[in-house]
C-alpha cells in the first residue's frame, strides 16, 4: 500500500470568499467537508443536485503546485486554487475510479479537477489555468464519514 500525507485543509464558507485553513474537518457522504461552500450549498453551483460528479472533496499535490512555479513561473499559493485538500506524495491522478483512506476516511475518486477561468479569476493570478491543465487535482466523493486533519495518511 503506498502513502502520502495532507500538507493542508482549506474551506470556504460561501461561493467565492477566500478559503479559511482549518486543522481538521470533518467529512460527510454525500455533502462533503462540514464548513466548505458545497456542503451549505453555497457554492458555484447553489445546490447538490446541479454539482458535477465527485464534488464532496477537491485535491491538489504540493509537487504539482511546485511545478507550476518551476515550469510556468506561476506562483499561486494552495489556498488560491480553491481546492480543499493537499496532499504530498500522491500521484492524484491515479485515483480516478479507486478508492483510497485519508486517516479514517475513505473516499473515491471520481474525475481530474481541471481548473477553469472562474479559479483564475478569483486567484488573480494570470497563466494560473493554463499552468494546472492536467495537474489541477482530483475531485472525490467520501463514502465512509470521518474527519481529515493536517498530517493525515493518505492509503491507496
Amino acid at each position: 500500500m503506498a502513502r502520502g500525507s495532507i500538507e493542508a485543509i482549506f474551506v470556504a464558507p460561501d461561493s467565492g470568499e477566500p478559503m479559511e485553513v482549518v486543522e481538521s474537518v470533518e467529512a460527510v457522504a454525500g455533502r462533503g467537508l462540514r464548513g466548505d461552500r458545497y456542503f451549505r450549498e453555497q457554492g458555484l453551483y447553489d445546490c447538490r443536485e446541479e454539482l458535477p460528479e465527485g464534488t464532496d472533496v477537491s485535491l491538489i499535490e504540493r509537487e504539482a503546485l511546485d511545478a507550476i512555479e518551476r515550469d510556468h513561473e506561476v506562483d499561486l499559493p494552495a489556498r488560491l486554487t480553491r481546492r480543499n485538500v493537499v496532499t504530498s506524495d500522491v500521484a492524484l491522478n491515479h485515483l480516478v475510479d479507486r478508492t483510497f483512506r485519508i486517516g479514517d476516511v475513505e473516499l473515491v475518486g471520481e474525475r481530474l479537477c481541471e481548473p477553469c477561468s472562474y479559479m483564475e479569476s478569483l486567484a488573480e493570478t494570470e497563466g494560473a489555468s493554463e499552468a494546472l491543465t492536467h495537474r489541477g487535482g482530483l475531485n472525490a466523493n467520501v463514502i465512509e464519514l470521518g474527519t481529515i486533519a493536517i498530517g493525515d495518511t493518505v492509503e491507496f
